[in-house]
């Protein structure tokens, strides 16, 4: 996917208000740039891989964007979020799962831990495949019905499908969006 493919893709999801948002799971960085380029200057992102080399790409893309958006390439895992320094006290406008959440046997601990990093009405994006079955690139499916449960449990509102694309490894990729009730428990 390039860069105008992965902007059209979450634009809708995203929103158009400027905020501090996170990319979990950012891998290199193709939705880090497209979150970014739609946020705009006055945006700033926490991009987190756990990959040594992820992060290595994320720290050299945050010293090469343009964009004026701040980018903090950051090392973690999607189970332990609370345990990135970079994301401690955080009260996000927004999280972002970009095929990420696929790699987890259980997200729904993420899925929990990101809801309460958003504020009242905060957005948590995922891109997934609409699959039931794995295979070596995607471990765990998460197709959207499952993905409904998962987010109910999370404290979530339920998901909406704002895009859909086919993938280029088979099937189908869809972006949804979820929001954090306003009067939710922290």
């Amino acid at each position: 996917m390039n860069d105008a493919e992965a902007i059209a893709f979450i634009r809708d999801a995203v929103g158009s208000r400027p905020g501090a948002w996170a990319d979990l799971g950012a891998g290199t960085g193709t939705f880090t740039k497209a979150l970014v380029a739609i946020l705009g200057e006055s945006g700033s992102v926490v991009a987190v891989d756990r990959d040594p080399g992820a992060v290595a790409a994320l720290q050299r893309l945050a010293r090469a964007d343009g964009s004026g958006a701040r980018i903090t390439g950051a090392a973690g895992d999607l189970d332990r979020l609370t345990a990135i320094p970079e994301l401690e006290g955080s009260e996000l406008d927004g999280v972002l799962f970009a095929n990420s959440l696929h790699y987890l046997a259980e997200p729904e601990g993420a899925l929990r831990s990101a809801s309460d990093l958003v504020h009242e009405g905060g957005r948590v994006v995922i891109i997934e495949y609409e699959r039931e079955r794995s295979n070596p690139w995607v471990p765990h499916p998460l197709p959207l019905r499952r993905l409904r449960a998962l987010a109910e449990r999370a404290g979530l509102q339920p998901p909406e499908v704002v895009a859909r694309r086919p993938s280029a490894y088979q099937g189908e990729l869809y972006c949804a969006v979820a929001f954090l009730p306003l009067g939710s428990p922290r």
